[in-house]
């Protein structure tokens, strides 16, 4: 059974329904995901993956080439 990993990240630049779907889209692209939500109002992403399939840094990698920048 896969060993799955929950993390957060926050990310600015998040400011309407716009930027959370793109995040959501980028998000799902990467191989491993289970589950991701992104939050305007805290400005976060949340996503649950298998730690087998890929990192925390693929998903980090994935948001910034989608044009947004991650608080650390």
């Amino acid at each position: 059974m896969a060993k799955l990993e929950n993390e957060s990240i926050k990310i600015e630049g998040i400011e309407n329904e716009e930027d959370v779907n793109k995040i959501l889209q980028a998000l799902n692209t990467v191989w491993g995901i289970r589950d991701a939500e992104v939050s305007l109002g805290s400005k976060t992403a949340t996503f649950t993956y298998d730690e087998k399939a890929a990192s925390r840094e693929d998903f980090i990698q994935a948001v910034k080439e989608t044009g947004y920048k991650i608080i650390h």
